[in-house]
């Protein structure tokens, strides 16, 4: 039998997302796993990370146009185009990431006959707004849901979100401990960084080897918990000398602006380094003690499992993902959301009890390591295929 009749023989599978940095970043070693056993294809905006997942992960890719934000023009000819896709295309399965491709592509592939339509919610942006915008996003992902065969939530705090709301009473199943594509622990891990390498890095930011150096990873905006962490670091320092704040990440092109007061602090305070977007994380991982993240809202943010992977013990607030991947007091220490003064506490914590640090630091990686490997989730998803396939 030849190659080519093999590939015709599998099963069509599309996984859908609005941007091609989602397929590119999220999904990375997933799609190329899965195409082995299925004929994976990709679909999402046009743009070169779409072309550079089909390269890394040896699938076709499809470039549709998916507008992130609501434009009801925009959006129908986006319908109607993902429409024209799965007419053509013929897939037995369409799986989406991301609330607009979620809503496109559930709708497109109802329309177009596809048999089975799976949804993953990797976070929900309703529960955070108010008013008519609040409304309109809970009917969006409702829509999505009964358009969907099956609904798959990205961890246990969106589950309840999605129960809690109404959202759906179709079955929702955690894939194995949460996460969409779970962690490449070889890749991140301290392991790939010597004393010399992190003193060298140290030496080239102008950090002393006595400082006790927080790091942030994430876009520099208001929802990230930013003004917050401003609040509570700057206090700190009046109390606390021999501590510095590496913040790595920007506000380049976003609409959630910082007020001018949080980016005074940012660009004008001598214990911040602020050193914008970085392609390669983990050399500022390495070189931390400790990982603060006080978001207000995600559904499972890969940046808290790659610090723990790291080997960071991490301050992070009570929201859906890092309050499943964080267990108080063991690998890091849980707040509230949106209360700087909460946050300092924790940060004065950390500064003077060294054994705590010490023993969350001890356990962050393992925590990780048995939960998270993304080798345990690509060969859960792969099982929940076959389920869904078999019914």
């Amino acid at each position: 039998m030849s190659s080519t009749t093999q590939q015709k023989e599998k099963i069509k599978i599309i996984r859908t997302a609005a941007v091609p940095g989602s397929l590119y970043t999220l999904l990375k070693g997933q799609l190329a796993y899965l195409n082995q056993e299925y004929e994976i294809i990709g679909v999402s905006s046009d743009g070169p990370l779409l072309q550079e997942t089909s390269k890394r992960e040896g699938i076709r890719t499809i470039a549709v146009p998916i507008e992130r934000n609501i434009s009801p023009l925009k959006d129908l000819q986006g319908l109607f185009k993902l429409y024209k896709v799965l007419k053509e295309e013929k897939p037995y399965m369409v799986h989406s990431i991301t609330p607009k491709a979620g809503l496109l592509s559930m709708m497109a592939a109802y329309f177009a006959r596809v048999p089975k339509r799976v949804h993953m919610f990797t976070g929900l942006i309703f529960p955070t707004q108010t008013g008519f915008k609040k409304q309109l996003l809970l009917f969006f992902d409702k829509l999505i849901c009964k358009f969907a065969t099956h609904v798959y939530p990205e961890g246990n705090g969106v589950k309840n979100d999605l129960i809690n709301f109404g959202v759906t009473k179709k079955p929702l199943n955690v894939i194995a401990n949460g996460n969409v594509n779970g962690l490449n622990l070889d890749y991140f891990s301290p392991d790939h960084y010597s004393e010399e390498d992190t003193s060298a890095l140290k030496s080239q930011l102008n950090l002393s080897s006595s400082d006790f150096l927080w790091v942030y990873v994430g876009r520099l905006v208001n929802d990230k918990g930013v003004n917050e962490l401003m609040e509570a670091f700057n206090s700190l320092t009046k109390k606390y000398k021999n501590t510095k704040l590496i913040l790595v990440g920007s506000d380049d092109g976003e609409t959630d602006i910082l007020p001018l007061a949080t980016r005074e602090i940012i660009h004008g305070h001598p214990d911040i380094v602020a050193i914008g977007q970085q392609k390669d994380v983990r050399p500022f991982l390495a070189l931390a003690d400790a990982f603060v993240f006080p978001s207000y809202r995600e559904g499972f943010p890969n940046v808290v499992l790659e610090a723990g992977a790291m080997g960071l013990p991490a301050i992070v607030t009570d929201i859906n993902g890092s309050n499943e991947i964080i267990i108080d007091g063991e690998n890091g220490l849980i707040i509230p959301s949106k209360d700087s003064l909460a946050l300092q506490k924790a940060m004065e914590r950390f500064l003077t009890d060294s054994s705590l640090v010490n023993s969350m630091s001890q356990k962050a990686r393992i925590l990780i390591v048995n939960r998270y490997n993304r080798d345990l989730v690509w060969a859960a998803l792969s099982e929940e295929y076959k389920k869904i396939i078999a019914h």
